[in-house]
C-alpha cells in the first residue's frame, strides 16, 4: 500500500459505516477541537450556560430556522454571532459556506481567549459538516482524520449530501497540495484531478 491508497477518501457508504459506529447518545455541547465546541439549539438559546463555557463566538448553520434563536439582539455585546442559513436537506449547497466559515471559526481560536460554539438543530449534520470542512481547510486533515478527530468528542452523522460536499473537498484540498509539492508519482490521483479542473 503506498502513500496514496492510505489517504484515499473513503465512499458515502464507507464515512456512514465509520460515522454509524461508536457512542449515539449525545451531550448538548462538546468540546472538539480545543476552545472550538459543536453543540444543538438548546445550549446556544441558553446564554448562561454559554457564559460558563466561556464561549466568545456562536456560528449559527440553522440562522433563520424555527427555535434557533441565534441573533446579534440575542447575544448582545457579549458574543459575537456569525449565521449560516442552511437547510439540513442532502440538496442543499452547504460546500458554498465551506471557506468563510472556516475562515471565521480559525479567526477566533487565533484570538486570545477565543471559544467559538458551532451549532445547528442538533449538533450532528450541518454544523458538524462545517466543523469538519474547518479542520480539513486550516488543520489539514484528510476528511477522514477529520471525522476520527470529532468522533473521539461528539456522535456526529452529516446527511449524504453534505458528506458527497465534503468528500469533493477532501479531494480539492488533495489536488491541490499535491500539485504544490509536484509530486507526480501517483497516476490516480492524477486523473482525479485532472477531472476537477
Amino acid at each position: 500500500m503506498d502513500d496514496d491508497d492510505e489517504c484515499e477518501t473513503p465512499s458515502v457508504k464507507g464515512l456512514e459505516k465509520i460515522l454509524f459506529g461508536g457512542k449515539r447518545s449525545g451531550n448538548h455541547v462538546d468540546e472538539v477541537w480545543p476552545n472550538l465546541l459543536l453543540g444543538d439549539m438548546s445550549v446556544a438559546n441558553d446564554r448562561f450556560s454559554l457564559w460558563k463555557l466561556g464561549v466568545t463566538h456562536v456560528l449559527n448553520a440553522a440562522h433563520g430556522k424555527m427555535h434557533c434563536q441565534g441573533s446579534h439582539e440575542f447575544y448582545g455585546s457579549t458574543v459575537e454571532y456569525y449565521g449560516v442559513p442552511a437547510d439540513d436537506s442532502p440538496s442543499f449547497n452547504l460546500s458554498v459556506y465551506f471557506q468563510p466559515c472556516a475562515d471565521y471559526i480559525k479567526e477566533v481560536l487565533s484570538s486570545p481567549g477565543g471559544r467559538v460554539l458551532v451549532h445547528c438543530a442538533v449538533g450532528v449534520s450541518r454544523s458538524a459538516s462545517l466543523v469538519l470542512a474547518f479542520l480539513m481547510i486550516h488543520q489539514r486533515l484528510s476528511l477522514l482524520d477529520a471525522v476520527k478527530a470529532v468522533k473521539l468528542h461528539r456522535w456526529i452523522f452529516p446527511n449524504r449530501g453534505f458528506l458527497r460536499q465534503l468528500r469533493a473537498l477532501d479531494l480539492t484540498l488533495r489536488c491541490e497540495e499535491h500539485n504544490t509539492r509536484g509530486d507526480h508519482h501517483s497516476s490516480a490521483l492524477e486523473g482525479q484531478c485532472h477531472d476537477l479542473l
